[in-house]
């Protein structure tokens, strides 16, 4: 915990204490600022790994990906690519050397908050821009964009149909431990009218943060132009339900257990997502699984081409492309959406 600071729980005690409970997003919020503030998360030693980190071909994909458009579009050379949440930026360095093969050699922007994590970073992509948020974005040209589990662990908002009418999902404090409440505000208002009478235990998710920064990049390509990448594990479809979970040491925990020691995320809505953007006049260029996206440019062909070259490592590939695409792993829990500017061309895969 960085330079002896109070934990995260004592902290929720005494505010709870003094001001009744919290907000659920109140609570992931300041558990995930905690959390990525000063470690790394990722890897074996880590929490949980990233699909950049199972696999080079993922990072390569992406920046085929991004080559392909940007030729297409008429190879603007003030293009910016810009990343949010780059991790170890391993996505990057695969994404930006395929990108250099077809001649694309754009200004390299990270949106990273985690001092730990920027550190990392430095050594790997030492011509990285940083920014804290999407404000100081540059402006003079095409944006580039890739998200890859971003949007996941922005804190989510939730409110729970009880008796009494829909009230917001709160977190409380008894008996030793944290546990979720319906709070005793009227919500009614902030529902969909269709859902307003749905049955007593109803709960419905919203993510206010990634639909701000869906909507931010949005608005940026139809201005400067470009195309954005949004990866995550979501459903394409808006549904009911709590999907908040806990990962630490790469297992589920309760994620009212350890506030700011595990990672807290929830599924990705990209219905929400898509229609966050499109008021703006970007292109949602779809929505499609991680499988079908990664198979669409050619994982399979890449992986084959990579095992022929070092046969030693064939196994070891082809266990990297499974987890990538197999139905039972990654594959049709992730989901891929494009967005691009209302002038550039169709995007592969989708």
């Amino acid at each position: 915990m960085a330079g002896g600071a109070e934990p995260l729980a004592a902290i929720f005690r005494r505010l709870i204490a003094s001001y009744g409970p919290i907000t659920l997003l109140h609570y992931m919020g300041e558990s995930n600022a905690r959390y990525y503030a000063d470690k790394d998360p990722l890897g074996s030693a880590g929490d949980f790994i990233t699909a950049p980190e199972i696999s080079q071909m993922f990072g390569e994909l992406v920046g085929l990906w991004l080559a392909d458009i940007w030729i297409r579009a008429g190879r603007d050379e003030r293009a910016h690519y810009v990343e949010l949440g780059p991790g170890r930026g391993t996505l990057a360095r695969d994404a930006l050397r395929v990108m250099k093969r077809f001649g694309l050699e754009p200004q390299v922007h990270f949106v990273e908050g985690s001092a730990a994590l920027r550190d990392i970073q430095l050594a790997g992509v030492p011509q990285a821009h940083w920014h804290h948020d999407l404000a100081s974005l540059p402006e003079d040209g095409p944006l580039l964009v890739v998200a890859n589990e971003f949007l996941d662990a922005l804190p989510v908002r939730q409110l729970v149909k009880t008796p009494q009418g829909w009230r917001e999902r709160m977190v409380d404090y008894r008996d030793g431990r944290f546990l979720p409440v319906a709070g005793d505000k009227p919500m009614d208002a902030a529902v969909p009218e269709a859902m307003r009478k749905a049955e007593d235990g109803t709960l419905i998710e919203t993510c206010p943060g990634a639909s701000t920064a869906v909507s931010e990049i949005a608005a940026r390509l139809v201005d400067q132009g470009g195309a954005a990448l949004f990866i995550d594990y979501g459903h394409d479809r808006s549904r009911t339900g709590s999907t908040l979970q806990a990962l630490k040491a790469h297992a589920k925990v309760d994620p009212f257990e350890l506030p700011g020691e595990a990672d807290l995320t929830c599924h990705v809505d990209f219905a929400a997502m898509a229609d966050a953007a499109l008021p703006c006049g970007a292109r949602h260029l779809g929505t499609v699984t991680q499988r079908d996206f990664l198979r669409g440019l050619g994982i399979e062909e890449r992986a084959g081409k990579l095992a022929a070259s070092a046969p030693q490592h064939a196994a070891a590939i082809q266990a990297g492309k499974d987890r990538l695409i197999a139905e039972e792993q990654m594959g049709t829990l992730f989901k891929v959406m494009g967005l691009a500017s209302p002038d550039w061309p169709d995007g592969a895969g989708f």
